[in-house]
């Protein structure tokens, strides 16, 4: 499998380079040259294979040859040692809970399958990996725990100063080792930009090996699809349903595309719905086809907080940048903190069931598609639970009056010291830090 840049002005690569080098020269996402599909005849093969078996057939079309099958079976199965739940909680509406990793979000599906092929890529060339990150809370801790202690490697995570949980930014403090965090003033769109200019910037690049662990690494991207393959499939196999669809909290638009993907190698789903908060410059594209990023609005749904989304690079590439033909696959419907809110209390108080913010925001859009009329109403609607809600324990208390149960591996982080380094926006910044990282 050949890849090759979204900006079309960069040289093909192997799977191996993408992994390595996350953003192509030419600043653009990378992309299969051609995207993979199963045949039908393979389809029925996985009827009732396990995640890790679905997992693994998927990995195999996109990696090819350059990684041995035994070798890339033990990566999968080291990856996924945790379940994947789909909880009914009505006839027609199911949670594909994505929160039971080590981070206790749905992050931990893409870095941990990244940590892994960047490790196997980083032993082969026999070189030190710097891996640079922007994240809005839970990409950031996933690869913190993800690539620790994986050899040939070390972390440099930039976040938003005050716009990440305090559980999430003990996660993202405290991992130590070859993991590093950096605390920006400004928010995430901010740190992206940082991200985006270090891959460009020749100077640094003559001195380091970067490559990044966000969604733009399409080896990030790949395992993400496995779980709408598998829901898509199970929910057939044990409900005897078939075509779902997809509400999809979306902030970086990656999630929202590793669906795509899935749908696009022929697992059987029905359509998707791009779940936006305040910062909705997607769901207006899909509005009236016009791309018009606003800057980034604060909300109770942090890790959504994206302005100018990189994946819709790749989203517009998939669809020929054709407005309406994205429209037949993709609805997007933007939710508000006040829907945010009043969405917790309704699925606690209807279902027993505490959600997060984001999988509110998610919740509350597959209600308003249904309301609305706009699509099949028929369709089974799989909200897609991104965050474990004690996570967010603040925002879910004070909104149910109720306390919420911390697991183990999330409070004893409270007692541990957060180490980050506070800089600026402002690029010579990062680029003097990235510098002096050895000395």
């Amino acid at each position: 499998m050949i890849y090759f840049s979204t900006n079309k002005s960069s040289i093909p690569v192997s799977i191996k380079q993408a992994t390595l080098h996350g953003l192509a020269p030419d600043g653009g996402l990378y992309i299969p040259s051609e995207m993979p599909r199963f045949s039908e005849a393979e389809l029925r093969l996985l009827e009732g294979a396990t995640f890790n078996n679905i997992a693994f057939a998927i990995a195999k079309k996109f990696i090819g040859a350059e990684i041995p099958p035994d070798q890339l079976g033990d990566i999968v199965e080291n990856c996924y040692n945790f379940d994947t739940p789909l909880v009914r909680l009505d006839a027609n509406t199911f949670v594909e809970e994505l929160f039971c990793g080590p981070t206790l979000a749905f992050k931990d599906y893409g870095a941990r399958f990244l940590a892994r092929l960047t490790g196997y890529f980083a032993q082969e060339e026999q070189r030190l990996i710097t891996v640079l990150v922007a994240t809005s809370g839970d990409t950031g801790s996933a690869v913190a725990f993800g690539f620790q202690g994986v050899p040939n490697t070390r972390v440099v995570l930039l976040y938003p100063s005050g716009k990440v949980s305090r559980l999430q930014e003990q996660q993202l403090t405290t991992a130590g080792g070859n993991v590093h965090a950096l605390e920006v003033r400004g928010d995430f769109d901010d740190c992206q930009r940082l991200v985006k200019q270090a891959f460009v910037d020749p100077q640094l690049n003559q001195s380091l090996t970067l490559t990044s662990a966000n969604s733009i690494n399409i080896s990030r991207l790949v395992p993400q699809s496995f779980y709408y393959a598998w829901a898509s499939m199970h929910i057939r196999e044990r409900f005897g349903m078939k075509d779902p669809l997809f509400s999809v909290p979306s902030g970086n638009y990656g999630n929202l595309t590793a669906g795509v993907m899935a749908k696009m190698l022929g697992f059987p789903i029905g359509h998707f719905i791009a779940a936006s908060n305040a910062n909705d410059s997607v769901t207006r594209y899909l509005d009236d086809g016009r791309y018009d990023p606003h800057p980034t609005i604060t909300t109770l749904s942090t890790a959504m907080d994206v302005g100018n989304p990189s994946n819709f690079a790749r989203l517009r590439y998939f669809y020929g940048n054709d407005h309406a033909a994205m429209g037949r696959d993709i609805t997007g419907i933007s939710v508000s903190d006040q829907e945010t809110i009043a969405t917790i209390h309704s699925v606690y108080d209807r279902f027993g069931y505490v959600i997060d913010p984001h999988t509110a925001v998610a919740f509350r859009a597959l209600e308003r598609y249904r309301t609305d009329g706009g699509g099949n109403l028929e369709l089974p609607g799989i909200v897609l639970s991104t965050a474990h809600p004690s996570k967010f324990i603040e925002t879910i208390q004070d909104t149910l009056r109720r306390e919420i149960d911390i697991p183990e591996r999330l409070s004893s982080l409270l007692e541990k010291k957060k180490q980050a380094t506070l800089i600026s926006s402002d690029y010579r910044e990062l680029a003097s830090y990235l510098d002096n990282l050895d000395r």
